[in-house]
Formats: C-alpha cells, sequence, structure tokens
C-alpha cells in the first residue's frame, strides 16, 4: 500500500469505507482456510533454541549487557537479534531500536520475517509509525504478525481508516487473520462509530471461531457499544463462554458511555456478589455514567466503597469524583472535601477541579484554580480552555477572556473546535458580538454548537435580521438545528417584529 493509497484512505468517509469493505470481507468468508495446518506467528523454534537453551532469562538482562554480547559476536543468532529488538519495544527504547535495525542490515538478517517483523513492533510502540510503515513496505516478505503491528500503529495515533484499509489489504492477498488482528480491527470500527462494519467483522470473527477467544469477545462488547448499539453489545457479552474483569468492566463502561446509570449499577452489583476483583477502572466506568441530581446518591454509595476499598488517594479516582459530583449538582461542601483530601496533582486533576469550580457557578474559585495551575507549572490542554473559557463568560471577565485567547495562541491551541467554541460562546456572554464574529468565521470547520453560539449571541444583542441570513447559512451546509437553534431563531424574530419569518420557521421546524 503506497503513499496515495494511504493519502486517500485517511480522507475516506465511513460509507465509503464500508462500501469498499463489503467485497473484501464477503470474499474472505468464502475463500480464506479457517483451519490452516500451522500458522507459526512465534519465534520460538527459529533456529531450534528456546530462551531457557541460552542460559539467560532474556527478560530480566540489562539492555546494556546484551548490547555488549553483540559487540563481542555471542549474539549474532537469529533468535538472540530478536530477544533483543523484543526488549526495546518493550521498554521503549526507540534508539537502541534503531541501532539493532542498523545492526540486523548489517548481519544480513533483514530478510528474516521475524527479525523485521519484530523492528515494525519496535517503531509502532514507540509511536514512530511512519518508520515503521517504511520498513513494511521494504520488506520482502510479510506474515501476520506484521500486519497486525502495523494495524496497531495506525490505531495507536488514531488512523482507523488507514488500518482498516491496511486490514483489508491483507485479507486481499491471502493472510488469514488472528484474533489478535480481529480485535485491533474492531477498535477501529468503535473508533469510526462504524457499526455496519463491525457487524461484518463480528461474522468474519465467527468463521474463524474467534468468539470463543475471551479478548476478541471483549473487543465486540466495547465496538457495539461504542457505536451505541447497547442491545448487540449485551447479547455479546451473554452469549461469551468466558468472560474476564476487563469483559465485565467493559460493559459496564458501554452503559456507562451511553447514560444508563442504572444498567450500569446493576451489572456492577452482579461483578460484586461473583467476587470479581474491582479495580480503579471498573470504579472510574461506573462513576462516569453518573450526570444528574438523581444520580447523587448512587455516587456516594460508590464514593463509600472506593473508601473501603482503599482507592480514594488514586489521582485517576479523584478527578472522576470531582467531575461526577459537580456534575450531579452536589453541594459545594461535598465538592470541597474531596478537593482538600488531595496530596498529589497532575494535569487531570486540575482540569476536574476548573470544571467542577464552573459547573458549580464558583466563578472566583476556578479562576484562582486555572491562575494556581498555570503558577505551579502544569501543561494546559483544550479541556482546560473549555472550561476556563465557560467560567470566564458565566462572570463576563472580558479583560481575562481576552488574556486568555492570546494564551491560546501562544499554546497552540487556536485551532481547536472545542476551544474556538468557548472563545465564541465567552464573547457571546460579554456581549462582544464583533469579537464573536472574528472568532467564528476564522475556524475552519463549524459544529451545532459554533452556530448556537452565533446566533444566540446575535439574537440575544439585538440582530434579529442578522439571525435569519446565517440560519440559512447553517441549513445550506446541511447542519440540523436543535432546541437551542430553534429557540435562538424565533428568540431573534421576536425581538425585531418578524412575525411571519418566525411563523414560517415554525412551520420549518415541524417538519424536522
Amino acid at each position: 500500500m503506497n503513499a496515495r493509497s494511504l493519502a486517500y484512505l485517511s480522507r475516506c468517509s465511513v460509507s465509503e469505507l464500508v462500501k469498499s469493505a463489503q467485497h473484501v470481507l464477503s470474499r474472505a468468508l468464502t475463500t480464506l482456510d479457517p483451519n490452516p495446518s500451522f500458522v507459526d506467528d512465534s519465534f520460538v523454534n527459529l533456529n531450534g533454541k528456546s530462551s531457557i537453551d541460552t542460559g539467560y532469562n532474556m527478560e530480566s538482562v540489562d539492555l546494556n549487557l546484551l548490547f555488549q554480547l553483540q559487540q563481542y559476536g555471542f549474539s549474532r543468532t537469529p533468535y538472540v537479534i530478536n530477544k533483543l529488538i523484543s526488549l526495546c519495544a518493550k521498554v521503549g527504547d526507540l534508539g537502541a531500536g534503531i541501532q539493532l535495525h542498523c545492526a540486523v542490515v548489517k548481519m544480513g538478517f533483514f530478510s528474516n520475517v521475524y527479525i523485521s517483523s519484530a523492528l515494525v513492533g519496535v517503531y509502532v510502540k514507540c509511536a514512530n509509525v511512519t518508520s515503521a510503515k517504511q520498513l513494511f513496505d521494504e520488506m520482502p516478505h510479510r506474515n501476520v504478525v506484521t500486519w497486525n503491528s502495523l494495524i496497531s500503529g495506525y490505531l495507536k495515533i488514531f488512523c482507523p481508516e488507514i488500518a482498516l484499509g491496511l486490514f483489508l489489504e491483507m485479507l486481499r492477498v491471502g493472510i488469514m487473520p488472528t484474533a489478535y488482528g480481529v480485535s485491533a480491527i474492531l477498535l477501529g470500527c468503535a473508533q469510526l462509530e462504524a457499526g455496519e462494519l463491525g457487524t461484518q467483522i463480528h461474522g468474519l470473527s465467527f468463521k474463524y471461531g474467534f468468539f470463543s477467544n475471551v479478548v476478541a469477545g471483549t473487543s465486540l462488547v466495547n465496538m457495539y457499544a461504542k457505536c451505541t448499539k447497547v442491545k448487540e453489545s449485551r447479547r455479546v457479552f451473554d452469549r461469551m463462554p468466558e468472560r474476564n474483569v476487563v469483559t465485565w468492566t467493559t460493559m459496564l463502561t458501554g452503559y456507562a458511555q451511553n447514560k444508563l446509570p442504572v444498567e450500569a449499577m446493576i451489572l456492577f452489583r452482579e461483578m460484586w456478589q461473583i467476587g470479581l476483583d474491582l479495580n480503579r477502572v471498573t470504579y472510574n466506568s461506573l462513576l462516569s455514567s453518573f450526570s444528574g441530581r438523581d444520580h447523587l446518591d448512587h455516587c456516594k454509595q460508590i464514593h463509600s466503597r472506593i473508601i473501603r476499598e482503599g482507592l480514594e488517594s488514586n489521582l485517576f479516582i479523584q478527578a472522576t469524583l470531582l467531575s461526577v459530583y459537580s456534575e450531579c449538582d452536589c453541594s459545594l461542601e461535598d465538592f470541597h472535601k474531596i478537593f482538600l483530601g488531595i496530596t498529589q496533582w497532575d494535569q487531570i486533576t486540575w482540569n476536574a477541579v476548573v470544571a467542577g469550580f464552573s459547573r458549580l457557578e464558583c466563578g472566583e474559585e476556578a479562576l484562582q484554580c486555572f491562575s494556581n495551575m498555570r503558577r505551579k507549572g502544569f501543561s494546559i490542554d483544550f479541556f482546560t480552555f473549555s472550561s476556563i473559557l465557560r467560567t470566564i463568560g458565566k462572570v463576563s471577565a472580558l479583560e481575562m477572556g481576552k488574556q486568555t485567547h492570546a494564551l491560546v495562541f501562544k499554546t497552540g491551541y487556536a485551532s481547536n473546535v472545542f476551544v474556538q467554541n468557548g472563545l465564541v460562546s465567552m464573547y457571546t456572554r460579554c456581549g462582544f458580538i464583533n469579537d464573536v464574529k472574528k472568532v467564528f468565521f476564522a475556524m475552519d470547520e463549524h459544529d451545532l454548537i459554533s452556530w448556537n453560539s452565533l446566533l444566540l449571541g446575535c439574537a440575544y444583542h439585538g440582530y434579529g435580521q442578522e439571525v435569519g441570513k446565517l440560519f440559512e447559512q447553517m441549513k445550506n451546509m446541511g447542519i440540523q438545528p436543535d432546541e437551542n437553534t430553534i429557540l435562538s431563531v424565533l428568540s431573534a424574530c421576536s425581538h425585531v417584529g418578524l412575525l411571519e419569518k418566525g411563523l414560517e420557521y415554525v412551520e420549518l421546524f415541524g417538519e424536522l
């Protein structure tokens, strides 16, 4: 697959990918042998030796010592070279991996598919997917491990379209997928929220008998949940012959992501009753399903259990508790108790505190925490900016807003759509419509939130005629209005006395 093909895949829509995948997957279902006589995915038998035969526990040997062995000629066998490369991947040492790559070429082992596949794995583990792809293209032979490594690399950098293209190309050239490969590509379907395509991969996994594989089954549960097909996700979960704590947590996370807290609580109780070892991921997933005042009691119950389990000092759980308590509209006193109990701080914790104070309408506290976060040298991301811009808009602190706008440019987040929407909303709340328009029309892309912020600002500040024109532009771009759009447009018509136009919009909105 060349660079032009990769560029095309990165621009493909989900529907185009699904269409192109149908033929390849149908062909794979009827032509590839699901029961090959032997598929050697390992390197254990390459030269008749195992790690025991070498006399070393390779996983525990110091990497520098292994390099010295290589230098003095004691590791010039393919097996030991492969172990060196695997160790580089395990510790994420890109520099050592590059040195070994050079040594492999020098010693004439580049044509060895196992060694070259291991090198691809090193580049992928070190997030250098460009080098991994270059090496992949140069390889005279590739096995399923080579393909799986590169596919995983593109998924790690959130390029699911390219990963899917590689998976389909692998099927076209007649390489049978493994359970690991199917699990990886299901993650790509989840990233794309391509449920239809995921269903086709589900069919492929049945043919090859991967449904009994707990990793592949868990990936199916995750894929359906991410594609908002919770019933299908639960159906797969219930039919799995084997489930581990990751499977259960994945199902619970699916309920949380789809805002089904009651179902999440029921599943959590089942996990507790059968004696599963509940971890921080389980508790984080369950807590994240709570998002309203009605869920505050559930939140407190789980918080009590977290304290009994001794997990209250975990940074991730503390950040989640801060977010959930503020979203559940708790008292400021409850929020303060968690806030004061934090002994270690990181970017995620600071973001949760700033966002929490903002949600609880404590603007001064949010601004003070933002100032402390910067003063202590923690990095700021798009989430920080979104939260603090919302706070600035609520308290109409225009000067602070302009300073933050300048900081957005300085830190390189000026093109982030979430930050841009925050700026539009902030200037709207402060009543500076000219600045709102400048930010809005400088944006490369506009989503519904962007348009609603602009329409609301113009309507609220008396630009009724302009709201109508902007709404027509929004419709022409194919963006579907929601109740906030409708409210802004009708409010604008009311303010400027456009009764007939308002009635037209009422009729139009009734058809949507």
